[in-house]
C-alpha cells in the first residue's frame, strides 16, 4: 500500500483497514488507523462506523479501544502456565479465549537466565505476559513474563479423620513423601467430609506450634472399602474418570456400521485370544498355509482390529475426550477407559458370531517368518470364537474342550504353525530379551487382595504378541510409503552415560562389553546369556533393564531399539490407545478407505504435540497402576507385622535399600540407619551399600531375608529390617543388630524400582 497523503477526504476500504491491522504490531485503534491513512478529524466518526461494521461482521475483534484480527492475541495479556515442551520451556494459554476461534493458541514462555529466588514462574501460575508472534507452526507465540499475578496454593490429598471429641479433624496424606505428617482441619473447614473420606486440602503456612492447618476444598469419595483404593491414584494423578455428558451422548447416538464401503469377510473364521478377564476384544487373528508354490512352507496371516475410527471421528466429542485421556488405565479393581462402554465393550468389541466393523491387514510370510507382502482392508467380520490364552494353549497341547475341539484342525493348528515361523524370524532379528515377570493381583469379592500370582507366558500369549508386532510394522511401512504423517512408537538406544555406567559395573563382575562398534540388542542378549542360571542372573537382568531408554510416541522416527525394528507404529488397540486411532485414520486416508481418515490439518507439528501429550498420559497411567498395586499389597500385608520374607535387593540409594518380596512382588524400604551396627556407605558404581568397618556389602540383586516392621497402606509403603548378613564381611565383625529399636517410617518410602510386567500389546 502506498504512503497516504498527510490529509485526505477519502476513507480507506475495509480490505485496506484489515491489512493494516494484520501487519501492525502492538495496539491498533481508531487513532492509529486515522493517523496511518491521514484522515481529518471530521472523518473519524465515519471511520468508527466502518470499524463497528467490521466487528459486527466478525472481521475484527474489539477489546476496549483495541482492534485485532480474530484469533489473534493482544500484545499484553493474562495467561496460565499449563505445561512444558520437549525443550523444557513453559507453555501458557490465554486466561480468556473464545473457542469459536478454534483451540487457544499456545505461548512459549521465555525464561531469563538470571532470576532471583521466587521470581521464576512455574506450572499453575497466572501471569501477565507480553507476547509476539513466533512465526512457527506449532507454538504460534513467544512470551515474556511481566509479572506473576497468582500462584496456586499447595493442594494435597489425604484421608479425613474426625476429631473424637467433635469439631474439625485431621488429614492423613496419601503421598509417600509425606509419611508421618498430618494436617489439622479446624471446625468449619471440613467441607462436610465424613470419617474415611478421600479429600483435597489447601494447606496454610505452617505455624510455629502444633500441626499445620488446612481446609477441605473437595470430597473425592469414601475410602470405607478397599475397593476404593484405586480412587487415590485417580485423584492424585488427575486421571479423568467421568465422561462428559456430550461424550456420552455422542457414544449413545452411534449406530452399528453397515456394509457400505466394506469388504465382506464374515466367512473368514477369525478368532480372539485374550486374558480370561478381558471385557473388550479389539483384535482377532487367522492363519492358513500359503498355497502359492513359490512360497513353500509360508503362511497368510490375517490380523483384524476393531474399526474405532468409524465411530470416533476427528473433532467429535468422543475424539476430544479420547485425546485428553490418551489411553485406558487398568487397575486391579476397575478400568478407567479411554472410550465409553457403548464403544469399547459393545460396538467395537469383536464378540463371537456378531457382525463387527474392522480394519484388517493380510500378511504373507515365508517359511522363516519374514514378511513378503501385506495389504490393508476395511471389512465386516464375524468372530468365530472367543478363547482365553490358557484355553488356546491347552488345545494345542491336546487338552480340548467343547469350544476348542472343532477349532483345533482348521484354526488353532495353523495359527501355531504360523507362530513357529514368526519365532524363527524373531530369533534372527534378536530383539532385547529381558526377563520381566508380570505379577497380577487377584481380588476377593469384597475388593481385598486374595493372592498375587505370576501368570505363565505360554506360546499362546507369544503368538498374539508376535502377530500384533508384525501388523504394527506393516502399518508403519504403509504410511511411510504413502507419505502420510503418523505417530511412531519409538524406543531410543541407551545413552552414552548409561552405557558407560553399565560397562563399569559389569567390569566389576568380569563381564566385558565391547567399547567399539554399533550397539545392538544382541549385545545385551549376550550379556544376559552369560548370566543365565548363575547367582547373579537377576542382578544382571535388573542392571541391563535400568540402562534402557523409555519407549514413547513421536512424529519423528528413530526406530525401536528394544524390538530391533527400523519403523514401528501402534495399530492394534485403538479402543485403549489414542496413538492407534491416529494410525487407523492415517491408513484410511492413505488407502482411500473412507471419508473419516486423518484430516490434512494433522501435520507433523500437530502429531508431534499429540505424541508428547499421550506419552505423558501413558507414563501417568503406569505410575498410577503401580501405586495402586503398592497400596493393595500394603493392605494385604498390614496384619503381618513381624513376619519374615524372602526378598531381593531391587534398588540401592544412599538413604537405604529397596527390596522386592519374592512371594508377592511387594516393594519396600530398608533405611540405611537400620542396617547393622556400623555406618553403611553408598557405593554408586557397584550399586551397593558397604559397611565402613567390616566391608559387609548389600548389592543390587542380592537375595536377602527381611522382617516387616511397619506398613502404611494408604501410602502403599512398607518398611523392613534385614535379617540376613551381607556378603564380603571381614572376620570378627558383627553382622547387624538383630532387633534394632523400631523407628517411624521416614525418608524415601517403598517404591518400585524398574519396570513392572507390561500387558501385551503395549510395546
Amino acid at each position: 500500500m502506498t504512503k497516504p497523503p498527510k490529509y485526505t477526504t477519502t476513507l480507506p476500504s475495509k480490505a485496506e483497514i484489515l491489512e493494516f491491522i494484520a501487519r501492525t504490531p502492538g495496539k491498533v485503534g481508531t487513532r492509529e488507523i486515522a493517523r496511518a491513512f491521514g484522515l481529518k478529524n471530521e472523518m473519524r466518526a465515519e471511520l468508527k462506523r466502518m470499524l463497528r461494521d467490521l466487528a459486527d461482521e466478525g472481521a475484527v475483534e474489539r477489546k476496549g479501544k483495541t482492534l485485532n484480527k480474530p484469533g489473534t492475541l493482544d500484545s499484553t495479556l493474562l495467561a496460565d502456565i499449563v505445561s512444558r515442551d520437549r525443550d523444557g520451556d513453559f507453555i501458557a494459554v490465554p486466561d480468556e479465549w473464545d473457542e469459536a476461534n478454534g483451540p487457544a493458541p499456545k505461548i512459549r514462555i521465555y525464561t531469563p537466565r538470571k532470576m532471583k529466588p521466587g521470581e521464576a514462574a512455574g506450572i499453575g501460575d497466572k501471569i501477565l505476559v507480553k507476547v509476539e508472534e513466533s512465526g512457527e507452526a506449532g507454538v504460534r507465540y513467544n512470551g515474556r513474563v511481566i509479572k506473576i499475578i497468582d500462584r496456586p496454593k499447595q493442594r494435597i490429598l489425604g484421608i479425613f479423620h474426625k476429631n473424637p471429641k467433635g469439631g474439625g479433624g485431621r488429614i492423613e496424606p496419601v503421598d509417600k513423601k509425606m509419611l508421618g505428617k498430618e494436617f489439622a482441619i479446624p471446625e468449619g473447614a471440613t467441607g462436610d467430609a465424613e470419617e474415611g473420606d478421600l479429600v483435597a486440602v489447601e494447606t496454610a503456612r505452617p505455624s510455629r506450634f502444633g500441626l499445620p492447618n488446612g481446609r477441605v476444598v473437595e470430597r473425592l469419595g469414601s475410602m470405607a472399602s478397599e475397593k476404593a483404593v484405586s480412587l487415590i491414584a485417580i485423584a492424585a494423578h488427575n486421571i479423568p474418570n467421568v465422561f462428559r455428558s456430550e461424550t456420552l451422548r455422542d457414544a449413545e447416538a452411534a449406530k452399528p456400521a453397515t456394509m457400505s464401503g466394506r469388504e465382506d469377510w464374515r466367512k473368514l473364521p477369525l478368532i480372539t485370544i485374550d486374558p480370561p478377564d478381558a471385557k473388550d476384544h479389539d483384535d482377532a487373528v487367522h492363519a492358513e498355509p500359503d498355497e502359492d508354490p513359490g512360497n513353500k512352507g509360508g503362511f497368510i496371516i490375517t490380523v483384524a482390529i476393531a474399526d474405532v475410527a468409524h465411530y470416533v471421528t476427528p473433532g467429535s466429542p468422543l475424539d476430544r475426550e479420547a485425546l485428553v485421556r490418551g489411553n485406558s488405565v487398568y487397575f486391579p479393581d476397575r478400568v478407567v477407559p479411554m472410550l465409553p462402554e457403548r464403544i469399547s465393550n459393545d460396538l467395537c468389541s469383536l464378540v463371537p458370531h456378531q457382525d463387527r466393523a474392522a480394519l484388517a491387514v493380510r500378511m504373507i510370510i515365508n517359511a522363516n517368518g519374514r514378511k513378503l507382502s501385506h495389504t490393508f482392508h476395511r471389512i465386516m467380520m464375524r468372530s468365530a470364537a472367543k478363547l482365553a490364552y490358557e484355553q488356546a494353549q491347552f488345545a494345542i497341547d491336546g487338552r480340548l474342550d467343547d469350544t476348542t475341539g472343532p477349532l483345533l484342525e482348521p484354526i488353532i493348528k495353523p495359527l501355531f504353525a504360523a507362530y513357529e515361523a514368526l519365532v524363527r524370524a524373531r530369533d534372527e532379528r534378536q530383539p532385547l530379551d529381558l526377563d520381566i515377570p508380570e505379577r497380577k493381583i487377584l481380588l476377593k469379592a469384597d475388593g481385598t487382595v486374595d493372592r498375587v500370582v505370576v501368570p505363565e507366558r505360554q506360546d499362546a500369549n507369544k503368538l498374539i504378541e508376535e502377530m500384533m508386532i508384525l501388523a504394527n510394522v506393516a502399518a508403519a511401512e504403509t504410511l511411510e510409503k504413502a507419505r502420510i504423517p503418523l505417530i511412531y512408537r519409538v524406543h531410543d538406544e541407551p545413552s552414552i552415560e548409561k552405557i558407560n555406567s553399565l560397562r563399569e559395573f559389569l567390569a566389576s563382575l568380569q563381564i566385558p562389553i565391547a567399547k567399539a562398534g554399533a550397539l545392538r540388542p544382541a549385545t545385551f542378549n549376550g550379556i544376559l546369556r552369560q548370566a543365565k542360571g548363575g547367582e547373579r542372573e537377576q542382578l544382571i537382568n535388573d542392571v541391563v533393564l535400568r540402562s534402557q531408554a523409555q519407549a514413547e510416541y513421536a512424529a519423528e522416527n528413530y526406530g525401536h531399539f528394544g524390538l530391533n525394528l527400523r519403523r514401528y507404529a501402534h495399530f492394534t488397540s485403538p479402543i485403549r490407545r489414542y496413538a492407534d486411532l491416529i494410525v487407523h485414520r492415517g491408513l484410511i486416508r492413505a488407502l482411500k478407505l473412507g471419508s473419516d481418515g486423518l484430516p490434512d490439518s494433522f501435520d507433523v507439528p500437530v502429531l508431534a504435540e499429540i505424541g508428547t501429550d499421550i506419552s505423558a498420559t501413558e507414563r501417568r497411567a503406569m505410575l498410577a497402576e503401580r501405586e495402586t498395586k503398592d497400596r493393595l499389597i500394603a493392605h494385604f500385608l498390614a496384619d503381618r507385622i513381624g513376619a519374615s520374607f524372602e526378598a531381593r535387593v531391587s534398588g540401592v540409594h544412599r538413604a537405604g535399600l529397596f527390596v522386592r518380596l519374592s512371594e508377592t512382588g511387594a516393594d519396600g524400604f530398608v533405611p540405611a540407619r537400620t542396617i547393622g551396627d556400623e555406618y553403611f556407605g553408598f557405593d554408586e558404581a557397584n550399586h551397593a551399600m558397604v559397611g565402613q568397618r567390616s566391608g559387609e556389602t548389600y548389592r543390587l540383586g542380592d537375595s536377602v531375608t527381611v522382617k516387616l516392621v511397619e506398613a502404611a497402606p494408604i501410602a502403599g509403603a512398607l518398611r523392613f529390617e534385614l535379617l540376613s548378613p551381607g556378603s564380603g564381611k571381614r572376620p570378627g565383625k558383627k553382622s547387624h543388630t538383630p532387633n534394632p529399636p523400631k523407628r517411624p517410617m521416614k525418608g524415601p518410602a517403598s517404591r518400585s524400582r524398574g519396570k513392572g510386567g507390561k500387558q501385551r500389546k503395549s510395546r
